[in-house]
């Protein structure tokens, strides 16, 4: 049994097409969409908008900490705009999702990101696309835990939640024998991302439940360039599947 994980395709769409060459499925933990680049400030929804000098202007006051400077300059931005700024999002994040779900393949399991809009993915799932939250699925005989979201930060993204709410999906998957979840586990060296320079935010109910529960694997992903890609707790492979938007191929896992 062959299975491909992605995290964070963040827009990668002509990439996700061909994730699941020689798979028997695809696994996808989520962030579908790109808001800005921080690699490549020319892409994403605010410079398609704004302009790449504006998305440069707010990456650096976000990398500098300055996050209440930065939500005053992206909400004199939106009122140039008219109307509702989540309108204008919702639209942009739409063209994405038919982009991104017409390129996904099939069979594939997924779930959410920190980024990513819940509500509207019904509307763009095509047959063979399995949305799990807290949940599991039994794939080649291994049952796949899914635990989707990310927690509370400053950046104030999406489809972020509470610990309690994260940790009663993490109680409800259960012992499984491959964890998947969007956000790492709170281990420091997976936490940081060394190009950003910060420590990014992992669940401790997850490294908990890892270390009690004992899969054989954990995936994961949202840290884009970690200080540490894999680690083990205990027999538990803790693996960063890789950001799918710069690497553009799929981890792979073998049984």
């Amino acid at each position: 049994m062959r299975i491909h994980v992605v995290s964070d395709v963040h827009g990668r769409a002509d990439a996700l097409a061909r994730a699941g060459d020689g798979a028997d499925a695809l696994v996808c933990l989520g962030d579908l969409i790109l808001f800005v680049d921080y690699a490549d400030h020319s892409q994403g929804i605010f410079p398609e908008l704004f302009g790449a000098h504006r998305a440069t202007e707010l990456i650096g006051l976000r990398t500098s900490g300055r996050f209440d400077e930065a939500r005053r300059m992206s909400a004199e931005l939106w009122a140039t705009l008219g109307g509702d700024p989540r309108e204008h999002i919702e639209a942009a994040v739409r063209r994405q999702y038919e982009q991104i779900f017409t390129a996904m393949p099939t069979p594939a399991y997924l779930t959410y990101g920190n980024v990513d809009l819940p509500r509207l993915w019904p509307e763009y799932l095509r047959p063979g696309h399995r949305v799990l939250d807290g949940a599991t699925a039994e794939i080649g005989g291994l049952t796949f835990g899914f635990v989707g979201g990310g927690l509370s930060t400053p950046y104030r993204t999406p489809n972020e939640i509470d610990e309690e709410e994260f940790a009663r999906k993490v109680e409800a998957v259960g012992e499984v024998d491959v964890l998947c979840c969007h956000i790492p586990p709170a281990v420091p060296e997976l936490l940081y991302d060394v190009v950003a320079r910060r420590f990014e935010r992992g669940s401790e109910a997850t490294l908990e439940a890892i270390r009690r529960t004992q899969p054989r694997y954990a995936l994961f992903g949202h840290v884009h360039q970690p200080l540490a890609r894999r680690t083990r707790i205990g027999r538990t492979e803790c693996v960063n599947v890789g950001h799918f938007r710069g690497r553009g191929t799929p981890f792979a896992l073998e049984w």
